[in-house]
């Protein structure tokens, strides 16, 4: 996220500021073919990723998703002392 709440009035010179930073398939041109890319979601599609990123195969952003709630549960299990 390149502006948070609170930050709405400095949202445009922002991004402007990031959008070099963005992480997109020209990007990802440079980098080695057997890269993998992740995200922590949520994304704003179309500025920090772009939508053919985070949908290619070089994608793991839903398995690292998936991975966090199972890790997420887990805490929660043993925070409850169920475990």
């Amino acid at each position: 996220v390149w502006a948070s709440m609170g930050q709405e009035d400095e949202a445009a010179e922002r991004r402007k500021k990031f959008m070099p930073y963005q992480l997109n398939s020209d990007l990802l041109n440079h980098a080695s073919k057997d890269v993998l890319v992740m995200h922590c979601l949520p994304a704003h599609r179309g500025e920090e990723i772009t939508d053919d990123v985070i949908e290619s195969s070089h994608s793991i952003v839903f398995d690292e998703a998936e991975n966090r709630l199972h890790v997420q549960k887990a805490i929660m299990v043993k925070v409850a002392g169920k475990a």
